[in-house]
């Protein structure tokens, strides 16, 4: 395909535009994760810019991705001065480093706002690229981002410390299978999009939307997701050409978007990708969330990337299919034909399974925000409980390892169908369960837990580290071996007893589970300012200490930037409904009970006789709502403003969920209640009815 990276500073571009000697060290730097030679980074970045320049741009920015969940930019032109004019110039030292002003960014701690200097650093293990919008091109450089003080104020360069982690781990395990070409394993990625479109006229009519990104309020339509017609229906005429853009700038910008589809819910779709390194992926992942967004604004539309944009349909999610695979060629998850027979992949396996019952808390932490709140356990996305499907044939030879020894794999037979003219299908070993939060999906694991907002950093820094953690203790009791293949069969049967509890290939939706769940240990942390406590406790520190992914001041600074991004997240959404409701809300209700109240006097004097009771059951519900909501309001004023007064973080957090919440779900019923008894031309905000289903 011609278009496919036409944007991208990739490994083609370099061949054909670097010297020799100068591609080759900079491929050894990317390939095998060896320190950046500074001495070629001034004619890579002379054929950048030329090569940018070329194809119109006039501007370049180090592209960083700060602890906001977004990607950031700090914009510089090519021009230099000189004696007859300008030039177009970019020196090497400007492509390793740029100077950002870091005060305003989220530090949580590591950065006072008078100590406001910080510096992005070249990421060249992902391409450079160009992003165009109308006709303005500018040269985009991924770069990690840090303070002066060297502690990392981003989510990419933890991240790249866990790949590191897990790579280093997981070749200490291959060299005691014998494994003596592989010196790098990778974690890969494939993240699937959830989002819905809404038209941008109804987005415009609604603040909560604006504001919060989610309706605040909104009483369901006559008709939601309940017949099951959306999901893999017919994409409709303008979502398809709005998708056929998004495809294309997606693949100019070397980003595999491969599948497209209706989702669950009404006005609600799916984009997934084929996998990649998992730094790339991350890379890719915030430039589809742009792509989605910027491109919807063409077609008058506007994506929605929240969780849960309407309540009582399903929300959105992002699914992170994670594998592990090594510069040599293999996928260190793929089981292969007699898995029973595979020591290798058994031991990655028996690693991964360790890791999650381990950690589970990190890895529910790893998905916690207040939109996912919305999400978790509702039916819709996996429940607050961490648990692992594997499927039949592994859950047998789980079992097996358990009782003694592996000794056989359930086979693989084709499916018959019993229509003739249909082929008979090679029938997969195991089925799929979307229920799951981490389910093993043939040679990778389906982490579906994420909300659909998600950077996609922060769940994989957290998987990586925790395998690497697993990996570690295997290695250090298998290089002590006089015995490998006993000892080995020891350690997996070990693992096997002890952590097969985080197993379970039933319905996680079930309150069955939950009881079950609870039987077994495992942990149900029901929300966020509960799950993110989990990532300071003194096992996760120590993890990240151990494996030189966070220092203890940049776990804690997370820790406190993640809370107060809940706190203000509720506060927004708090203070917004309290103005629709004192601005839009309430004084329609008013005018449209004066209305009838009229309609009740102008029909009494015409006559006595007449029967007017309909009209004043319909005026006694709406004073009645009206009273309450009206007094709901007052009480979310009155939590909100207490909650506000909470010096401790932690506390007001908790407020802010027990008390604020509380009355933001009591206003928004009456709310909705008055929506369903007030005439549709009174209505002042765009319905359910016409957001979900008019694109």
């Amino acid at each position: 395909m011609e278009i496919f990276g036409k944007n991208v500073f990739n490994q083609t571009v370099m061949r054909e535009r670097l010297p020799k000697g100068v591609f080759k060290n900079l491929k050894k730097t990317i390939d095998e994760g060896l320190p950046l030679d500074p001495t070629i980074a001034d004619v890579v970045a002379t054929a950048m810019k030329e090569w940018a320049v070329e194809r119109g741009a006039t501007h370049f920015t180090h592209w960083f991705q700060p602890m906001t969940g977004i990607t950031a930019e700090k914009h510089d032109s090519f021009l230099s001065p000189t004696e007859n004019g300008a030039l177009m110039e970019f020196s090497g030292k400007e492509l390793v480093k740029g100077e950002p002003d870091a005060s305003s960014f989220p530090s949580g701690g590591l950065r006072a706002t008078f100590e406001a200097r910080g510096y992005t650093a070249w990421d060249c293990t992902s391409p450079a690229f160009l992003r165009e919008e109308a006709d303005v091109i500018t040269l985009c450089i991924p770069t990690a981002f840090c303070s002066y003080t060297g502690e990392a104020l981003d989510k990419k360069t933890p991240l790249l410390r866990s790949m590191e982690a897990l790579s280093k781990q997981a070749v200490r395990v291959l060299r005691l299978f014998g494994n003596t070409t592989a010196s790098r394993v990778t974690s890969t990625v494939g993240a699937e999009q959830e989002y819905f479109l809404v038209d941008k006229s109804f987005f415009l009519k609604r603040p909560d939307l604006m504001m919060a990104g989610r309706t605040l309020f909104g009483a369901m339509p006559s008709k939601g997701q309940e017949l099951e017609d959306h999901y893999f229906g017919t994409i409709k005429e303008r979502v398809l050409c709005y998708m056929k853009e998004v495809n294309e700038e997606l693949w100019k910008l070397g980003v595999t978007a491969k599948t497209q589809h209706n989702e669950v819910a009404p006005g609600q779709f799916e984009l997934a990708p084929i996998f990649e390194n998992t730094n790339i992926a991350t890379d890719h992942n915030q430039m589809v969330m742009d792509v989605l967004k910027r491109i919807a604004l063409r077609h008058d539309l506007v994506c929605l990337l929240h969780e849960k944009p309407f309540a009582g349909v399903n929300g959105s999610g992002k699914h992170n299919n994670w594998s592990m695979s090594s510069n040599d060629g293999q996928n260190l998850l793929e089981p292969g034909h007699t898995p029973h027979e595979n020591a290798q992949f058994l031991t990655f396996l028996m690693a991964t399974i360790k890791a999650v019952d381990t950690y589970a808390g990190l890895l529910r932490c790893s998905c916690a925000n207040a939109g996912n709140d919305h999400r978790l356990g509702a039916n819709e996305a996996p429940p607050a409980i961490i648990s692992i499907f594997l499927g039949d044939q592994l859950a047998d030879i789980l079992d097996q390892i358990v009782a003694g020894k592996a000794k056989s794999s359930s086979a693989n037979a084709d499916m018959k169908i019993g229509v003739t003219t249909l082929p008979a299908l090679p029938k997969d070993a195991t089925d799929r369960n979307r229920t799951s939060p981490f389910a093993f999906t043939g040679n990778k694991f389906e982490f579906r837990m994420l909300g659909s907002s998600f950077s996609i950093s922060g769940p994989n820094i957290i998987i990586n580290t925790i395998i690497a953690d697993a990996l570690r203790e295997f290695a250090d009791k298998l290089e002590k071996s006089k015995n490998f293949s006993a000892d080995l069969e020891k350690l997996l049967k070990e693992t096997a007893k002890k952590h097969n509890r985080v197993v379970f290939n039933g319905n996680n939706y079930s309150d069955e589970w939950v009881k079950e769940a609870k039987k077994r240990g495992l942990l149900n942390i029901p929300n966020t300012p509960k799950a993110l406590k989990e990532l300071v406790s003194k096992e996760s520190v120590e993890l990240f200490i151990k494996h030189n992914v966070f220092n203890e001041k940049e776990i804690h600074s997370r820790y406190e930037i993640m809370v107060e991004q809940y706190v203000k997240t509720l506060n927004i959404e708090a203070l917004t409904m309290i103005d629709m409701a004192n601005h839009s809300i309430i004084p329609t209700a008013i005018e449209y009970a004066t209305t009838v109240a009229s309609s009740i006097s102008a029909v009494a004097a015409v006559s006595s006789k007449l029967n007017v009771s309909t009209q004043k059951e319909l005026l006694e519900e709406l004073s009645t709502k009206l009273a309450s909501a009206s007094s709901n309001v007052k009480a979310l004023e009155k939590a909100l403003e207490s909650a506000l007064n909470i010096a401790d973080i932690e506390k007001q957090a908790a407020a802010f969920r027990e008390k604020v919440f509380t009355k933001m779900l009591d206003l928004r019923a009456d709310s909705d209640a008055l929506e369903k008894i007030i005439a549709a031309k009174y209505w002042p905000l765009p319905t359910y009815g016409e957001m979900l289903f008019i694109l």
